[in-house]
């Protein structure tokens, strides 16, 4: 029986749109461009950063954040950037007893954006406020531990293979892989995806299914 559902945050609850454009307007890229190269990188398994240091070689990520933040043209999350399932789906589960765990690879920031939106949510977490990230197993026992349920009554919820499906199955949660987003359609039909997920969803509403099922 589920009794836990743990959401990854990037492309399984937040659209990266605004994410990548702002990086491109910082760097004075084109947009398309940008989004391209993140197509590319992912498309090769490379880390997503790896696209802005293909605009500006040797681009350090941390320090050209921290100026985006003095500039005042850092990290913004508001509810245009949800996908439209998100709130019925996660307060849906929540009517049903299910207990919401948000835990993504996000900055501190992201973290408090999160927390400002009023998702129907028990825990929000980040990797930056864990002091750890995924795919490492620190982050998912983490997890466990926000999760408050055994391991195996735990679903984490992911589009990036590496860094959800496959990682949270090794830490011994179940897990299913979301097509969405350009990690989540382009490994959906994997064989290792596949034979590693429990799951492979469409839409967040799917989960009231899984539920119903365990």
């Amino acid at each position: 029986m589920i009794q836990t559902i743990a959401f990854d945050v990037g492309e399984t609850l937040v659209r990266d749109d605004r994410y990548w454009a702002s990086w491109a307007d910082w760097l004075g890229a084109p947009r398309h461009t940008v989004s391209a190269l993140v197509g590319a990188v992912v498309a090769q398994g490379r880390d997503n950063a790896d696209a802005l240091r293909l605009i500006r070689p040797g681009l350090d990520i941390a320090a050209e954040y921290a100026a985006r933040e003095a500039a005042g043209r850092g990290e913004h999350l508001d509810d245009t950037d949800l996908y439209d399932d998100v709130r019925p789906a996660l307060a849906e589960l929540q009517a049903r007893g299910v207990r919401v765990v948000i835990a993504g690879n996000q900055t501190v920031r992201a973290g408090e954006l999160l927390r400002g939106l009023d998702l129907p949510a028990d825990v929000i977490a980040t990797s930056g406020g864990w002091g750890c990230a995924k795919p490492g197993r620190e982050f998912f026992e983490r997890v466990v531990v926000a999760a408050g349920t055994p391991r195996e009554r735990i679903l984490y919820v992911g589009d990036h293979p590496a860094n959800d499906t496959l990682a949270a199955a090794a830490a011994g949660l179940r897990t299913a892989h979301l097509r969405r987003g350009p990690w989540g359609h382009l490994w959906a039909d994997d064989p290792q995806v596949r034979d590693t997920a429990d799951w492979v969803i469409d839409g967040l509403h799917d989960l009231l299914d899984v539920v119903n099922a365990t």
